[in-house]
């Protein structure tokens, strides 16, 4: 069971900073609405845990789980995924746009390299890799994201 529940975990856990850490960089970039990012991010922590969980439950179906770890790790992902994505409005309601950027930066990185950090040493890997690797992807996620919504806000104006 502690299996399911650490999937549900840190995969809610990732997709949860991961998604909103591009919406509200995309978002950014072509627009400077508050209500238009805290909506972003609401959207975000329902229906994407939805969406991620139903996934989870699926993979873990189709691994021959049993129900109740099926049950668990769906759980788990949707309530981990909504609650760090829901995280993310805090810096929004309390700093001007810009800043509450640089915040969601730091607060994603700081989590992700957290949870890395935590699998590298359970799995006794080199932790500078394996932080590298998912801090690498994190901010592939960041740039990409910053030049799409700039893309968006010229290309559509």
């Amino acid at each position: 069971m502690k299996n399911a529940l650490n999937t549900g975990f840190n995969f809610g856990l990732t997709s949860g900073i991961i998604t909103t850490l591009g919406l509200i960089v995309g978002l950014h970039g072509t627009t400077n609405s508050t209500m238009v990012i805290i909506g972003g991010i609401f959207t975000i922590a329902i229906a994407d845990a939805f969406s991620d969980s139903l996934g989870i439950h699926i993979c873990q179906e189709s691994d021959d789980k049993t129900p109740r770890e099926v049950w668990v790790s769906t759980a788990s992902t949707f309530i981990t995924k909504f609650l760090f994505a829901m995280t993310f409005v805090v810096p929004v309601l309390f700093f001007d746009i810009t800043t509450a950027l640089m915040v969601s930066i730091v607060w994603g990185v700081l989590i992700i390299s957290a949870i890395s950090f935590r699998i590298a040493k359970r799995k006794k890997e080199t932790v500078w890799k394996v932080v590298g690797e998912h801090l690498v992807i994190t901010l592939l996620v960041i740039v990409a994201t910053h030049f799409i919504g700039d893309w968006v806000a010229v290309t559509f104006v």
